[in-house]
């Protein structure tokens, strides 16, 4: 029963990501589009192997809902996912890429749905983008990989055990969110700038 409901989480969290590589296909991007989107998942698996030393202290997430911010949901969707998976080619691939790839994706697609175009000049601009990054990080990421890990590991899932697993990974996920606040706080309104300039220069 396990097996199953894993086998079946893992199906469906490949399912949803398709519809968001189909309509990027769809789209027919440019080349500088393609080039502008490699640039960023290059910057994003760099940030993460910088920090490998650190547990947890990851700027990933942070590069990701700065992408989508600059560039657009669809874009921080696909940045998160390919960022993850790239990445995971030096820190390990697994049944739990695919989770990540989905967590990190929708972080990146809610980011650029709140904030692409919207509120740049405002003085708590970065206040909420911040405070946004640390709730996505524990609120969103976290919970998404803490239910990889109780379906990995609970054999008959009763709601006690689901609540030790999320109150075990709080830690963890507030690091998370820590650091995610933190490096959108550092860079935030200039990468949004340059990535704003660049999508009027070449019309994304």
């Amino acid at each position: 029963m396990q097996k199953n409901y894993y086998l079946i989480a893992v199906l469906i969290v490949i399912m949803s990501m398709v519809p968001f590589f189909f309509m990027f296909e769809r789209k027919k991007p440019r080349a500088r589009e393609v080039m502008m989107l490699a640039v960023l998942v290059t910057i994003s698996v760099l940030s993460r192997a910088v920090f490998f030393m650190i547990p947890f202290f990851k700027p990933m997430l942070a590069v990701v809902i700065m992408s989508a911010i600059g560039l657009g949901g669809r874009c921080g969707m696909l940045v998160g996912t390919l960022s993850v998976f790239v990445s995971n080619f030096m820190f390990g691939q697994g049944p739990w890429t695919v989770w990540q790839m989905i967590a990190t994706g929708l972080c990146g697609f809610a980011a650029g749905i709140l904030f692409s175009g919207r509120y740049v000049e405002k003085p708590f601009y970065t206040v909420c983008v911040c405070i946004y990054g640390f709730f996505a990080a524990v609120f969103m990421y976290g919970p998404i990989m803490d239910t990889y890990s109780a379906l990995l590991y609970t054999g008959h899932m009763t709601g006690k055990q689901f609540l030790a697993i999320y109150l075990s990974g709080l830690p963890v996920n507030i690091i998370h969110g820590f650091s995610t606040c933190l490096f959108l706080a550092l860079f935030c309104r200039n990468m949004e700038r340059k990535l704003r300039r660049i999508k009027i220069k070449y019309s994304f």
